[in-house]
């Protein structure tokens, strides 16, 4: 397409060149990624892109450049040809163009997307199983995970991110467009809409499920959080789907005020969806939902409030894109696990082992408390914090592992550029308010080991913070690591 053609309608000043330049080789904002006819989008402060990289991705062949200041006249001396052009925000001008060099791929297929401190993982797998076990739906998944179409992944480089920038996600959404895929759910991130990489996705519904503390070493402060979080419900999907449970979410309904914009769900208050009657062992939970007057038995195979409130926030989401909700409660308990939440195996030994995503104050907590509900020997709780991350939450953290525990082992969690004693030094005071018993292993293999060495029948071992992550960062470094695949290979070496 033209560059003329992609800018269309978008505030725009040429700088350099034609517009009719014809754009061959996709857009993005990795210079290295750059191919021959690509559109090399200048961001400020993209690791990997910026006004510095305008020369290597011109030496690797692109034909036009998008920029949101001045450029030095020295970049251009080599720019023979080249198209340069002028937009007030490269984010929002990628959003634009992206979706329409991919022909706006999110028009043709259903498009659910999922913000919220806790639970998207969860909600996202949850909305595919409910489709594919009902009606044998073609579903595209974009998140934490990455990217794939049932289960199929989309090759993707290993640094794209949960919600992936914009030329990544538009290009993703076009390979499950031409591949048939009927509905894509994806994770929306705080950053990834702060960042407009979902701008031009064409939501048909948008699910908010709770606000608590993290990512305050990004947002500062939990106003800021919540206003990107927000920022899904001001323009970006056409309903809503809102956890009533949540105080921050009683604010959406204002933001979308039309009738039928907003449909709720919740387990402590009224709303459109609602569960009653939980009962729960350590294969499930038991409950009637109700919609619309009716009763209508359920059951899923995790146990925890949290999962029941998740499960309701998918069917309420399949539901209002007019799926049949008496085939949707039927499929809930048919739901296979998600990988790295709340997933279980039982050790020759007879330990039940737990590994989950839980990497927050309130997720820890939610995922302790289920625990605690079917617990019948002792809880010993594997976890640590992420380095270059918040670390107000450190010591919470700590408090919260040890209320709920008979053992804690502390160890590394992707310690990042940070040292992993320093990090468990300050989670240490949390435990300290409780008085629970703690190891600490910097090691986390030699943590998890110590954990199942110190459990025994019936004991309960968790293993939180990474959940399916298969890599942990330490300093700059992508180190195979899998917290399942560990703690059932050391299981096996027990004797």
């Amino acid at each position: 397409m033209k560059l003329s053609e992609l800018l269309a309608g978008h505030d725009h000043e040429v700088l350099l060149g034609d517009t009719k330049t014809r754009i061959t080789g996709g857009a993005c904002f990795d210079a290295h990624r750059v191919s021959s006819g690509s559109l090399f989008i200048a961001v400020p402060g993209h690791r990997e892109g910026g006004l510095e990289l305008v020369g290597p991705a011109l030496a690797r062949g692109a034909v036009a450049v998008l920029v949101d200041r001045a450029v030095p006249d020295a970049v251009w001396a080599s720019a023979d040809g080249v198209c340069v052009v002028r937009v007030a925000d490269t984010r929002k001008a990628a959003a634009v163009v992206t979706s329409r060099y991919y022909g706006e791929p999110g028009r043709a297929m259903d498009m659910v997307a999922v913000t919220g401190t806790n639970g998207k993982t969860s909600v996202s797998y949850m909305v595919e199983s409910l489709l594919r076990i009902a009606e044998g739906a073609r579903v595209g998944v974009i998140g934490t995970a990455g990217s794939r179409i049932g289960d199929e992944l989309i090759p993707m480089p290993r640094s794209v991110l949960t919600t992936p920038e914009s030329p990544d996600f538009q290009y993703l959404l076009g390979c499950m467009r031409d591949r048939e895929v009927s509905t894509v759910v994806l994770e929306a991130t705080s950053m990834g809409l702060l960042n407009h990489r979902i701008d031009r996705a064409f939501l048909d519904v948008g699910i908010f499920t709770n606000l608590t503390q993290d990512h305050l070493d990004d947002h500062g402060t939990m106003e800021n959080y919540r206003d990107a979080k927000l920022r899904l419900f001001q323009g970006l999907c056409r309903r809503a789907v809102v956890n009533a449970d949540d105080p921050v979410g009683a604010g959406i309904r204002a933001m979308m005020p039309g009738p039928g914009a907003v449909s709720t769900y919740a387990l402590d208050t009224e709303a459109d969806y609602r569960a009653t009657d939980l009962s729960m062992n350590a294969l499930g939970t038991r409950f009637t939902l109700h919609h619309a007057g009716r009763k209508y038995p359920a059951a899923i195979p995790v146990p925890g409030r949290f999962s029941v409130s998740n499960a309701l926030a998918a069917v309420a989401a399949c539901h209002l894109l007019g799926h049949d909700l008496t085939g949707l409660v039927t499929a809930l308990d048919r739901m296979p696990a998600v990988p790295g939440r709340f997933e279980r195996f039982e050790t020759p030994r007879g330990t039940s082992v737990i590994v989950d995503y839980a990497h927050s104050p309130d997720s820890l907590d939610k995922v302790l408390t289920a625990i605690r509900d079917f617990a019948t020997g002792r809880v010993v709780t594997v976890f640590g914090c992420g380095g270059d991350r918040d670390v107000t939450k450190r010591a919470k953290m700590g408090e919260i592992a040890g209320a709920h525990s008979d053992l804690c082992v502390l160890t590394s969690d992707n310690p990042r550029n940070e040292d992993p004693e320093a990090i468990l030094d300050q989670i240490a005071p949390g435990l300290a308010v409780v008085g629970t018993r703690f190891e600490r292993f910097a090691d986390r293999r030699e943590a998890i080991a110590f954990a199942l060495d110190a459990a025994g029948p019936g004991d309960i071992v968790l293993v939180a913070g990474r959940g399916s992550e298969p890599y942990q960062t330490v300093g700059e470094q992508l180190l195979p690591f899998s917290d399942m695949a560990t703690a059932r290979e050391l299981a096996a070496a027990q004797p």
